[in-house]
């Protein structure tokens, strides 16, 4: 690979935003490091590559981001081989749902270790290096969930408002060495994230929420069978790492600007009222 040819590692590639921006990124050129916990899912990944033509451009590595080394393994390899650190696509994560109650504490833990830890792990093991290069670019995979809650999702909605508040740290951290942090928040989205974030819901019949939590879950797969193409936000990435002063945040999907700007504007009461509408 010519030295000069940047590089950019993806992680939860095996699907969903990661797959795509996977292969978005090898189109624009960078040579993609693309890694996933489970190797045997690579199939959709690699096929998509070979189609696209880019398959030489596209590599695999196991990476569970709940474990460190193995984060930071591949970044030594990445260094060791190409010499360079260009682009962190931090994406691995999945969403618990449930009313907190009825959530156990096991469930919380994972959802944080993932979704949180993961992002400051991954983001620690390239900083070195981007600092010493004087560029890169770290976009940090967070949700339309970490800028306003909802009723049933407040593991994920946790997790995903400490993605923000570690990402503006950082970016303001890593601004004077040249590198680029930047949030992507999707709304609704047709990715697995709907399917397997349902099929690993927290409740029960008996539980006191579940009148109220079956209607929020019937409202989320409305929108999700109306969500638009998540190639979108695979395209507004590889957009956004080759932009030399990317914005800090990219809110992304239908309405999603909209109700941002209701949460924003609208006194708490009226914002809160309508919510509770929804449930009923």
């Amino acid at each position: 690979m010519s030295a000069s040819r940047q590089v950019a590692l993806v992680t939860g590639a095996s699907s969903g935003f990661g797959l795509l921006t996977s292969i978005a990124l090898a189109k624009k050129g960078y040579h993609v490091v693309a890694s996933m916990r489970d190797l045997s899912k690579a199939g959709r990944l690699l096929e998509s590559a070979e189609k696209a033509g880019i398959l030489s451009s596209v590599e695999v590595v196991q990476v569970d981001v709940t474990l460190p080394d193995t984060i930071e393994q591949a970044v030594a390899d990445i260094m060791s081989r190409y010499g360079r650190m260009d682009v962190l696509i931090n994406n691995a994560g999945f969403a618990v749902g449930g009313y907190v109650e009825d959530v156990p504490m096991d469930a919380w833990r994972l959802q944080i270790e993932t979704n949180v830890f993961g992002v400051i792990a991954a983001s620690k093991a390239v900083l070195p290096h981007m600092r010493l290069q004087g560029s890169g670019c770290i976009v940090n995979v967070s949700s339309v969930s970490g800028l306003s809650a909802f009723p049933g999702y407040a593991p994920y909605s946790a997790s995903k408002f400490a993605v923000e508040g570690f990402s503006e740290s950082l970016r303001l951290e890593m601004k004077p060495f040249g590198v680029r942090v930047v949030l992507v928040e999707p709304g609704a989205y047709s990715t697995d994230i709907w399917g397997k974030g349902f099929n690993a819901i927290h409740t029960s019949e008996t539980s006191p929420y579940w009148s109220k939590l079956s209607k929020m879950l019937q409202y989320s797969k409305q929108a999700a069978n109306s969500a638009p193409d998540p190639q979108e936000v695979a395209d507004k990435i590889a957009l956004i790492v080759g932009t030399a002063n990317p914005k800090l945040r990219y809110p992304l999907g239908r309405g999603v600007k909209l109700g941002l700007w209701a949460r924003a504007l609208l006194p708490w009461k009226w914002y809160e009222a309508v919510l509770q509408r929804l449930l009923r």
